[in-house]
C-alpha cells in the first residue's frame, strides 16, 4: 500500500482531473491518490469522477482555496 500524491496546484480543468486519471493506471490495488489541487472547478470534478468511477473518495480543505483529494484505489 502507498500513498502517493500528485501536485495540480495552479492547474485549471480539465489538466487536474486528466493527470488525475493517468497516475490511478499506475497505482495498484490498496493505494491512496492524493491530488492536491487549488482551482474550484477540479475541487468539484475530480471528485465527482473518482466517485462515478466507483473509487471512495474524501475532500479536505488543507488552506483556504487550496484542497486534497484523496481517493483509494479499491479495484
Amino acid at each position: 500500500m502507498a500513498e502517493v500524491r500528485l501536485d495540480c496546484m495552479g492547474e485549471a480543468c480539465p489538466v487536474p482531473l486528466l493527470k488525475t486519471q493517468k497516475k490511478l493506471k499506475e497505482l495498484n490495488k490498496g493505494d491512496v491518490l492524493i491530488v492536491e489541487i487549488d482551482h474550484s472547478c477540479a475541487m468539484k470534478n475530480v471528485p465527482e469522477w473518482a466517485r462515478k468511477e466507483g473509487y471512495p473518495v474524501e475532500l479536505e480543505e488543507v488552506d483556504e482555496g487550496e484542497w486534497e483529494v484523496i481517493i483509494e484505489l479499491n479495484k
